[in-house]
């Protein structure tokens, strides 16, 4: 079983920055990739941004170039910057993880952009 445990949510400003970090751990062989997706309320669940295990990264059309994915491959995180927020960016986010061909995600943690 693996777990992730997500961080770093919270309220902030238009314009303002929030980091946030996933962790994951349990039985690991290989991660392939692991990402971030949001939900807003009213909304379906989709990709915000993700990185392979090679360092390939994705994103969403409307978080490119404002947000910055990455990942410590040694302490399984995965990290996501993100800069000059927006009140549409409010949402709740949640990690995902591609471990040993299986997938899991994270019970999410709330972003609000405010003022």
């Amino acid at each position: 079983q693996v777990q992730l445990v997500e961080s770093g949510g919270g309220l902030v400003q238009p314009g303002g920055s929030l980091r946030l970090s996933c962790a994951a751990s349990g039985r690991i062989f290989s991660i392939y990739s692991m990402g971030w997706y949001r939900q807003a309320p009213g909304k379906q669940r989709g990709l915000v941004a993700a990185i392979t295990s090679g360092g390939i990264t994705n994103y969403a059309d409307s978080v490119k170039g404002r947000f910055t994915i990455s990942r410590d491959k040694a302490k399984n995180t995965v990290y996501l910057q993100m800069n000059s927020l927006k009140p549409e960016d409010t949402a709740v986010y949640y990690c995902n993880a591609n471990v040993d061909l299986s997938v899991y995600w994270g019970q999410g943690t709330q972003v609000t952009v405010s003022s």
